[in-house]
């Protein structure tokens, strides 16, 4: 799925975090899934009850929608202490959608529009 570029938004039901849905369900399994993810760690969840997304924690998280809770696979981690992380949510939360790019060097860092960087 890699490179991704899409809308980013902050989440509505999960607390501290950004969700970037990803179209139509996706073939894949919980693996070792987790609800409450730390900052940082990004979630796919393939959309079982919900809508397909990837979960980007940036504080407290408990991973839910309006259907209840959610379960997603942990398939990166991001520097949850890294203080870009909290304003990436910062900007999305008083600012809106932003467009980010998640690509192979996610381990290095992700953009968004506005150009603030998770490291």
């Amino acid at each position: 799925m890699l490179p991704l570029e899409r809308p980013v938004l902050h989440a509505r039901w999960s607390g501290e975090a950004a969700w970037m849905p990803l179209g139509p369900r996706l073939a894949l399994d919980p693996e070792n899934a987790k609800a409450y993810p730390q900052p940082g760690e990004i979630l796919l969840y393939a959309g079982a009850i919900s809508e397909p997304e990837l979960l980007i924690p940036y504080g407290a998280c408990a991973f839910a929608s309006r259907a209840g809770a959610l379960a997603g696979n942990h398939v990166a981690t991001l520097d949850g202490s890294s203080p870009t992380l909290r304003e990436l949510g910062e900007l999305l939360l008083w600012k809106g959608a932003q467009s980010l790019r998640i690509d192979w060097a996610v381990a290095k860092s992700c953009r968004a529009r506005d150009g603030v960087v998770a490291d």
